[in-house]
């Protein structure tokens, strides 16, 4: 895995090519090298994906948010709107940035 530590968030990419093989990877660190981190994830280079596929990383996305941190996926092939609201999924690294920024701004809030 490719790991770049942003201002507030941390990146996660392949370096494989094998989509079930990263997931189930990322079950195994996340919780104990990233539990209180932002994270983006990017599958940028997996070009299509299933959404089955796609799923396989809801659980892990469910597991992070209740941390309140935010999990990102970053992938531009996915028709969106089969995407389950519970997985947060963008099409560009720019956009996952915004993303978190917003969850920031929205768990300040929440602290008052």
């Amino acid at each position: 895995m490719i790991i770049e530590n942003k201002e507030n968030y941390s990146l996660l990419r392949d370096e494989k090519n094998d989509i079930k093989s990263f997931v189930s990877y990322l079950k195994n660190c996340i919780p104990k090298d990233f539990s209180n981190k932002n994270l983006v994830v990017d599958i940028l280079k997996y070009g299509t994906l299933e959404l089955e596929e796609l799923l396989l990383f809801l659980s892990i996305s469910n597991q992070h948010r209740k941390q309140k941190c935010s999990f990102v996926i970053v992938n531009d092939t996915i028709m969106i709107d089969r995407v389950p609201e519970e997985l947060i999924v963008v099409p560009t690294l720019k956009e996952a940035e915004d993303v978190i920024q917003m969850e920031e701004i929205e768990r300040d809030l929440d602290a008052f």
